[in-house]
């Protein structure tokens, strides 16, 4: 029988898978571009530096492995998610309700826009960037799509 954790992690992998083909759809079908997981495993890495915010990160020093970084930390936070969402109310995992599982997707959006992005030289909620609405209104979707994932992988471990 799967613990809660266990379960917490399946369930994060789930919806960060689903939300990694919503997003890779996207680019097949409307040639949206594509996540650069590289990029982010550089953020990642110089964090242990103590650089928290630079101009732009693509000039960054680069790190070797960087792309299997910014994946393993994409899934790490996927996961830790849904290890909070069980923690915060673990009655949800027994009983999985869709709208306070949107509404943390929502919430999930806030470390991305306030720190990752300005954190990554795109400004506060990507302001820097020319297509900033864009970008917004896709991650909404997205993470609307990793929360429907959250609450779809919980439903299938019943």
């Amino acid at each position: 029988m799967w613990n809660a954790t266990s379960t917490a992690v399946l369930i994060g992998v789930g919806a960060t898978a689903l939300m990694d083909s919503w997003i890779y759809t996207l680019h097949r079908v409307f040639r949206q571009p594509m996540t650069n997981w590289a990029l982010v495993g550089r953020w990642f890495w110089h964090l242990r530096t103590g650089k928290v915010f630079h101009d732009d990160i693509a000039h960054a020093k680069p790190y070797a492995h960087e792309l299997a970084f910014g994946w393993f930390c994409h899934y790490a936070i996927g996961i830790a998610y849904a290890v909070i969402l069980v923690l915060i109310a673990p009655g949800w995992l027994v009983t999985p309700a869709l709208l306070p599982t949107w509404i943390f997707g929502m919430v999930t959006i806030l470390p991305g826009w306030f720190l990752l992005h300005p954190g990554m030289g795109s400004g506060w909620a990507v302001s820097k960037r020319a297509n900033a609405t864009q970008i917004r209104c896709l991650s909404i979707v997205s993470h609307s799509v990793f929360a429907v994932g959250l609450y779809g992988v919980a439903q299938l471990t019943h």
